[in-house]
């Protein structure tokens, strides 16, 4: 499959009727491009396309990338670290984060703190069993967002990811984070990928995270992950 601007523009219209379809208004719902495991040629393309949203699962891939896109594009790009995130990587890519979506640890925070004052942040909440995952359980949810706020970050609302399997078994767990959120008064859900956003938006989603749906299947894979 090429990529290319036009290409990616059609496909961004189709994730937006999908949306609009769900009965979710698309110019509401932000569009995060999810560009990990492509070329900077893809994510150059998607800025091209009108999408300035874009999301990267790992602190090398996006340290790499991310000055290709600024050579190539005037427009302003708002690059989501959306992967789990090390301590050891903060300082890497703080200079590049817009929003940093997987939070899930005081201690990320605690780096965040120091390497990014006032950055702006998620908690990503576990919807499962399995701790590889990442993410906060929902019980610890409340007191992880206040630690994070003590620290002075800028805690906007929450992220997760769907247990894997069929679609619709994603809707306890995404009405379990939009609950979360309005009980803590936090406007931001990022919740929906590619194979689940209706679900997602039927169940209060403020933004979803797009890959294969925009940029079809990703050539190489940076290491263990969950198709966006």
């Amino acid at each position: 499959m090429s990529i290319d601007a036009a290409t990616v523009r059609a496909n961004a219209e189709r994730v937006r009727n999908r949306i609009a379809d769900a009965g979710g208004d698309p110019s509401a719902i932000t569009l995060v491009a999810v560009t990990k495991g492509h070329p900077a040629a893809v994510a150059i393309a998607a800025v091209e396309a009108g999408l300035h949203e874009l999301g990267e699962n790992y602190a090398q891939e996006l340290d790499g990338k991310a000055p290709a896109v600024r050579e190539a594009c005037a427009a302003p790009v708002h690059w989501h670290f959306i992967g789990r995130l090390q301590r050891n990587k903060v300082r890497q890519v703080a200079h590049l984060v817009s929003l940093w979506q997987s939070v899930d640890r005081l201690r990320v925070g605690e780096e965040l703190a120091r390497r990014a004052p006032g950055a702006s942040v998620l908690v990503q909440v576990n919807l499962t069993d399995d701790a590889a995952r990442g993410g906060a359980k929902p019980g610890l949810v409340a007191g992880l967002v206040e630690g994070l706020r003590d620290l002075g970050l800028d805690v906007r609302g929450l992220m997760a990811v769907a247990p894997i399997g069929p679609p619709d078994a994603a809707s306890a767990g995404f009405r379990t984070v939009v609950s979360l959120a309005d009980r803590l008064g936090l406007p931001e859900r990022s919740i929906g990928m590619s194979g689940d956003l209706e679900v997602a938006v039927r169940e209060g989603s403020t933004m979803v995270r797009i890959g294969s749906a925009l940029f079809g299947p990703r050539p190489r894979l940076a290491g263990p992950t969950v198709e966006n």
